[in-house]
């Protein structure tokens, strides 16, 4: 009985020791260097209601903007020539898309509008408050914001 309670002691010991050792080889919190002279402010926060895909080819512009719409304005109708993720801060963005669906976007929510000729759209502040967008736009090298077009066929009836 003797040898067997020793044994387990050993066992326990030989445990112990190995996690001890490799315990050794973990850096350390200790050890990390802190950061100095280092500061952020998050401007705005917004949740996507599905999964996010960004892509873009070759060179591409990265471009942060805050963008207010007052009170019964409008951007008019436009595409971007590379995808921009935006997100509400305060008021509800209300827009239109190409194919005349409507989508209200509030404050607290993202979105991503994509890139091309095809994703004409036009975004309106229905509200009694401005609307703050922070928008980060993935442009080709070069391109600019937004180009201005005429509203889809849905949109003129």
């Amino acid at each position: 009985m003797r040898g067997d309670k020793q044994q387990g002691w050993i066992r326990k010991a030989m445990v112990v020791g190995g996690c001890m050792a490799a315990l050794g080889l973990v850096p350390s919190a200790a050890l990390a260097t802190p950061g100095t002279g280092v500061s952020g402010t998050v401007l705005a926060k917004g949740t996507s209601e599905g999964t996010l895909k960004v892509k873009t080819k070759g060179p591409t512009d990265v471009v942060v903007r805050e963008i207010t719409v007052q009170p019964g304005g409008s951007t008019g109708w436009h595409y971007h020539p590379g995808q921009l993720i935006a997100v509400v801060k305060s008021g509800t963005l209300t827009r239109t898309l190409d194919d005349c669906s409507v989508e209200a976007t509030p404050a607290g929510s993202s979105f991503i509008e994509p890139a091309g000729h095809r994703h004409v759209h036009i975004g309106r502040n229905l509200g009694t408050e401005p609307v703050v967008l922070y928008v980060t736009y993935m442009l080709p090298a070069g391109s600019p914001l937004s180009v201005d077009a005429d509203a889809p066929m849905c949109a003129q009836e």
